[in-house]
């Protein structure tokens, strides 16, 4: 499993204009729970699968813009189920396309995707299927062994619910 550490492209900008990068080649990435703090993402993905948990409430109010690269790849995104999501601007070459299966945009926080699709796919997990695809992983049950030993609640599962 290929994980490439995620960090804000420049340290000194303000948290609304920083963009954290994801990088999935040739593997798996996997994002969950409380891993970013910006509401600009960019992804690249050749031949790969990544998984964005979109769900935490520490991600700053506001749109989230995500720039995809995706070839040959599946990313899978994790969001509230009022989540608008507008693909509007995503380019695709070949065989490309957004699985949406609800199709129901909500009143809640607009997700824009940008960018451009080879050969590939982005799969939006609302509400109890978003839980579901982070419950049966092996992230969750390192952080459900990691939050039994300090007494405190999974992150990875619903992050917006944290005790």
């Amino acid at each position: 499993m290929n994980t490439t550490p995620t960090t804000p492209a420049t340290t000194d900008a303000p948290a609304d204009s920083a963009t954290t990068r994801v990088q999935a080649y040739y593997g798996a990435v996997k994002k969950l729970g409380h891993w970013a703090q910006t509401r600009r993402f960019e992804v690249r993905a050749r031949r790969a699968s990544a998984v964005l948990d979109l769900r935490s409430p520490r991600i700053p109010d506001g749109d989230i813009e995500i720039e995809v690269a995706v070839d040959h790849s599946m990313v899978k995104l994790l969001v509230p189920q009022d989540a608008e999501i507008d693909h509007w601007d995503l380019r695709y070459t070949g065989r490309g396309r957004v699985k949406d299966w609800t199709g129901a945009n909500g009143g809640g926080r607009r997700i824009r995707i940008t960018g451009e699709i080879k050969h590939g796919e982005i799969r939006i997990h609302r509400g109890g299927v978003a839980t579901l695809s982070a419950l049966f992983t092996k992230e969750f049950l390192q952080d459900a062994r990691r939050a039994h030993l300090e007494g405190t609640t999974p992150a990875v599962a619903d992050p917006s619910h944290t005790g």
